[in-house]
């Protein structure tokens, strides 16, 4: 067979097929992509564009939503996640350490805390948010590093009726891109890259957006054989393909066979990867808030801006009536009671002012947004450490939130271990926190993480062995009273003397029975201590903890 015979896997006719797919994938999508565009509206408030019925009428939009989310996203980030990884080998040991200390380092590259924030908004309004992790060989000075990315639910399609985006046959990313950058970077014409087909869906810009010198690209993932292949292409043109290159890509795109991407959501729905957000939640008890507000308001205007009747033959000069810098108003004939009467208007019952507040901590109690997780108290509270309890008690919902985010910041992180194993073939300098938070600068590559022969083990052959973590999230709370709280222990701690290697043996059994955030390092400086002097252990375990006393001239 000639060589210009050789039939490629990925040519025109595949890529027809595939934009047919990604067409389904988008008109099953339709209902939630309206959904978003609505939910964005009401981030906004803009949602008395969807709900007024005259254009012109005035419509009060409360901000009694927009703070739930506030609060929710301030807890997300006090709950910002750490990575911590820990071995399933002995053997893996010092990997996991340095791991540990790498992998902090690539997220702060990547500017990791504005994009959990943004994720965290996304989540929070529209159910979902996502992480993109890819490999991008543009970065590092053309060397490659990961890039982690937040991605619009909107430019992804999948296949419908799944809960796990995993298991979806395909999976195709669109973006737009400039055509002129299009043609620099692959050589084609205008007439190769055609017109933007797949519309995608649009947010309600304020400012105005032109996509005419836009054309639609679309990275197509999809599964073969149990491996990841990787296609992109705009309009029945192809730009890259991992099948027609098996030589240099023999094992697909990604080694680990995953789709980059990883979902976080925040309510489940069954049949579909996304969830629902506050905003689905509390857009009913919103909409009647506004409501009320909006009759309360009018008949506030209304009584407040005195109108009159006045008879068609009534001798009143309306014109010097209506201004209100007139001093005198002049009448011809006699001014009769009946030639102006005031309109009376009714103010509005006070029920309907208690609805409004009970629809108010309708919202609060549903979305568990309460006054105590803001900072307020109820009368008669004034402690701090009850303030602390009752914020703490309201605020399981936050923290429910935020697990539910580390399983997804977990999945992220496996993703860039396995980046890391499969492309981080060169040594690679980074500036990571040693002990007492010094700056310490360490070279990593992937030479450790490569499978490992195990050798033989009574004549039967062991094979490979590939070094498989597991990772742990630890919160960063910030909040200034858990730091207060925290300084507060260790003084406690000092005082009684746990940090005094004579009493090192009851120190730890106190510990023991204790929980707190650090408890292990706590324990672990102390058992330093008291190894490094050798301290001796009573046999009967009878060690003071009074706070120790102060050598002669040393002012306690």
């Amino acid at each position: 067979m000639k060589e210009k015979d050789v039939l490629i896997p990925i040519g025109k006719d595949e890529i027809i097929k595939a934009r047919q797919t990604l067409m389904r994938y988008k008109s099953d999508k339709v209902n939630l992509e309206k959904k978003i565009v609505a939910n964005e509206d009401w981030w906004k408030l803009r949602h008395w564009e969807q709900l007024r019925t005259d254009p012109k009428e005035y419509n009060p939009a409360s901000a009694w939503l927009w703070n739930v989310i506030v609060s929710k996203h301030a807890d997300a980030m006090d709950s910002f996640p750490e990575p911590n990884l820990l071995p399933r080998s002995e053997d893996d040991r010092l990997e996991a350490k340095k791991l540990s200390s790498v992998i902090p380092v690539i997220l702060e590259q990547n500017d990791f805390e504005r994009v959990y924030s943004e994720l965290q908004w996304y989540k929070l309004k529209q159910g979902t948010g996502v992480y993109g992790i890819f490999w991008d060989c543009e970065k590092n000075r053309g060397l490659g590093d990961i890039s982690i990315q937040k991605v619009d639910v909107l430019s992804l399609f999948w296949e419908s009726g799944i809960n796990d985006i995993q298991k979806s046959k395909n999976l195709f990313y669109v973006t737009l891109c400039d055509r002129d950058e299009l043609k620099e970077s692959y050589g084609i014409s205008d007439e190769d890259i055609g017109t933007a087909d797949v519309d995608l869906a649009k947010y309600r810009y304020d400012d105005s957006v032109d996509t005419a010198g836009k054309a639609t690209v679309v990275d197509w993932y999809y599964r073969k054989g149990g491996v990841l292949h990787y296609c992109k292409f705009t309009g029945n043109t192809l730009l890259f393909a991992t099948e027609n290159q098996p030589e240099l890509y023999p094992n697909g795109w990604y080694d680990h066979g995953l789709y980059p991407f990883v979902f976080d959501t925040l309510f489940s729905i069954e049949g579909t990867p996304c969830g629902y957000g506050y905003i689905d939640i509390g857009k009913d008890a919103q909409t009647q808030i506004d409501m009320l507000n909006h009759s309360i308001i009018n008949n506030a205007m209304l009584a407040s801006r005195p109108r009159y009747f006045i008879r068609g033959d009534g001798a009143v000069n309306e014109e010097e009536f209506a201004d209100w810098t007139k001093d005198f108003v002049h009448t011809n004939g006699n001014l009769g009671r009946d030639s102006i009467q005031q309109i009376d208007v009714s103010p509005v019952n006070p029920i309907y002012v208690t609805l409004l507040n009970n629809k108010i901590d309708e919202l609060k109690e549903t979305s568990g947004n309460r006054d105590a997780n803001n900072g307020g108290t109820a009368s008669g509270v004034t402690a701090a450490s009850a303030i602390a309890a009752m914020q703490e008690a309201g605020g399981k919902l936050s923290r429910d939130s935020s697990r539910g985010s580390y399983i997804a910041y977990k999945q992220m992180i496996l993703q860039c271990i396995e980046l890391i194993r499969q492309f981080y073939d060169m040594p690679r300098s980074f500036r990571i926190s040693g002990e007492m938070g010094r700056v310490e600068f360490t070279s990593y590559c992937n030479r450790e993480l490569l499978p490992r022969y195990q050798g033989e083990c009574f004549g039967v052959d062991m094979g490979y062995r590939t070094p498989v973590f597991d990772i742990e999230v630890s919160p960063q709370r910030s909040n200034p009273y858990s730091k207060m709280s925290q300084n507060e222990l260790a003084l406690q701690f000092y005082n009684l003397g746990f940090f005094d290697p004579q009493r090192a043996e009851a120190a730890l059994g106190c510990l023991k029975m204790m929980d707190f955030a650090g408890k292990e390092a706590v324990m672990q400086r102390i058992s330093e201590r008291a190894d490094a002097i050798s301290v001796p252990v009573s046999p009967k375990g009878r060690v003071s903890l009074s706070p120790p006393v102060p050598a002669e001239g040393v002012i306690p």
